[in-house]
């Protein structure tokens, strides 16, 4: 009967079915409008909840999915953990990741004292505002077509860097919890926990070595239980790290990185990736049902001056790192973009301070309507960085060293001479590189990006550093003397402008480039390139064979789908 006092709704299932419906039709809206679901959901349980309309309140059952939501997103992050990405992007993503999160904290705290919070919420404020969304960024920039390129796969290296900060973090606060009521003190409970994770992750890892590669290769001759049993244990290890003190959402993350290493973790991602986002619409209803606006008059000073930090210092910071270690201003800038916002782990965070008595529910407002802010701007960023550097870029080049391009040049006018001069060393260029160069092809290489140029000279190539955007750089590199230019470049921008280089300077040379959509291939086609490769569908093998095979010259410009009869 209490429920039916407090709510429009004669049951739970009434109310989760009106939620549903109203989030489907403000999250079209949203759509729309090209923000995030996250924005819209909150501001579903907004106006559902008190403050609103009064339809909903708080629920045990609300609280639930929510958790069983987070659980799996932790869950999720773990089961994607590529630590070999942070190895192919080098050093940046750790320097910059680790760099961001340790200004963003120490400034964000003396911002946060400087607006008169205490000590202990202003340490919450600030490390809830290091964390950039994953959801997010990796759904702007797969949008975009931009996870293969520089700034891309930097992006992802640095959210990496900020996922393991925030597991941490949470293992360290969730011990700070337990230590209140602790006899030993601080110390103690930290030692504690020290210890239970150290046994936790040895019996994990026991598991992964003898028992989970024989379970899952049983289980996935039925997709069903494959998935049932991921879910499962993901769950199962989130209430295993509750109950040793580590918090839900570390035992979730467990639990998926137990499962990163075998050969399903694909085919139970995917499967999952609709369930995680299903679930979390309930915490961020939840979470937006128990916002308290009662002080928002004065939370507006607070939340503009903390978002325009988030907005404007987490790019500057990225950017002056990038500087220093050697990359180009717009790519700086570029990465720099996809970081300016907070992310739903700033809100399990703070949620996860209030569940432990550290901060209030005053401070979780705050908290979310900087995301709210961060969010909803960072998004616009993201989708029109390109145009946005076009309009401003030189006004940053402060953020790049003085003497790159300069030198950059000079290394390509010392460059050897080369029968195959590739442009990009993503994916797809690389592995071309490394085939011609099995075929005995003598190949010169060259990427903006210069931690990949050091692992192309360490793995034995020929490689140097260079912007194929720049229309300078061919004039530096010795293209008389090569039979084919290949531009591997995952920027339509950057391969027109190469190819239109290309045909001003009159170069006889063959001219290979690649589609990574179906409107660049239309665009390419149209183009005096003798060979248009569809990386999705031409393997690098066989680019090599038709670039051995084929006479530069000759006019043959079929690309991979007609020459295989599509």
């Amino acid at each position: 009967m209490e429920y039916l006092a407090t709510t429009a709704f004669d049951n739970v299932f009434q109310e989760i079915g009106a939620v549903l419906l109203i989030a489907v039709v403000v999250g079209a809206l949203a759509a729309r409008l090209r923000q995030p679901l996250i924005v819209a959901f909150i501001a579903v349980g907004i106006a559902l909840g008190p403050v609103g309309f009064g339809l909903i309140q708080e629920s045990d059952e609300l609280e639930l999915l929510a958790e069983i939501g987070i659980a799996l997103l932790l869950f999720l992050v773990g089961l994607k953990l590529d630590l070999h990405l942070i190895r192919s992007v080098g050093p940046v993503a750790l320097v910059a990741g680790l760099g961001q999160v340790a200004f963003t904290s120490l400034v964000g705290f003396g911002i946060a004292l400087g607006l008169g919070f205490a000590p202990l919420p202003a340490l919450y404020i600030a490390v809830a505002l290091t964390f950039s969304s994953t959801i997010i960024i990796v759904k702007l920039l797969s949008d975009k077509h931009e996870v293969e390129e520089t700034h891309g796969k930097i992006a992802l290296g640095i959210l990496i860097v900020q996922d393991i900060v925030v597991v941490v973090v949470m293992i360290g606060l969730s011990a700070l919890g337990g230590a209140d009521e602790a006899a030993g003190g601080i110390g103690v409970e930290l030692a504690l926990t020290g210890v239970r994770a150290v046994l936790f992750v040895a019996v994990i890892g026991l598991l992964m070595r003898y028992v989970l590669p024989a379970l899952l290769e049983r289980l996935a001759e039925e997709r069903e239980l494959l998935i049932l049993f991921a879910i499962a244990w993901a769950i199962a290890l989130a209430a295993s790290g509750e109950i040793l003190g580590f918090s839900q959402e570390v035992g979730a993350f467990v639990g998926g990185v137990s499962l990163a290493s075998t050969g399903y973790r694909e085919a139970i991602g995917g499967r999952l990736l609709s369930v995680r986002d299903f679930l979390l619409l309930f915490f961020f209803v939840n979470l937006g049902v128990g916002l308290d606006f009662a002080d928002a008059g004065e939370q507006i000073v607070p939340a503009i001056v903390l978002s325009l930090f988030v907005l404007i210092g987490n790019p500057l910071i990225v950017m002056t790192i990038m500087g220093v270690m050697g990359y180009r201003a717009r790519t700086g800038f570029l990465t720099g973009v996809t970081v300016a916002q907070i992310s739903e782990f700033s809100l399990i965070f703070a949620a996860l301070g209030l569940a432990v008595g550290h901060i209030t529910d005053t401070h979780v407002g705050l908290i979310t309507i900087v995301g709210v802010i961060t969010i909803g701007l960072s998004t616009y960023l993201i989708l029109y960085s390109k145009p946005l550097w076009k309009r401003f870029g030189h006004l940053l080049g402060v953020f790049e060293r003085s003497s790159l391009r300069e030198r950059s040049l000079s290394d390509a006018d010392a460059a050897p001479h080369a029968e195959i001069i590739i442009l990009g060393l993503g994916r797809f260029g690389s592995r071309l590189a490394e085939h011609l160069r099995l075929r005995g092809r003598r190949v010169l290489a060259v990427d903006d990006d210069p931690q990949v140029v050091r692992l192309a000279k360490e793995a034995g190539h020929l490689a140097l550093y260079g912007d194929a955007g720049d229309p300078e750089l061919l004039e530096h590199l010795p293209v008389d003397h090569a039979r084919w230019i290949v531009v591997t470049v995952p920027e339509l921008d950057a391969t027109l402008t190469t190819l239109q280089a290309i045909h001003e300077a009159g170069y006889r040379c063959g001219v290979m480039v690649t589609a990574r959509t179906e409107e660049d291939l239309e665009v390419l086609e149209q183009t005096d390139a003798h060979f248009v490769a569809f990386p999705w569908q031409d393997a690098a093998e066989d680019a090599a064979d038709r670039l051995d095979l084929m006479q530069p010259g000759n006019g043959d410009r079929r690309n991979v789908r007609q020459r295989s009869g599509e």
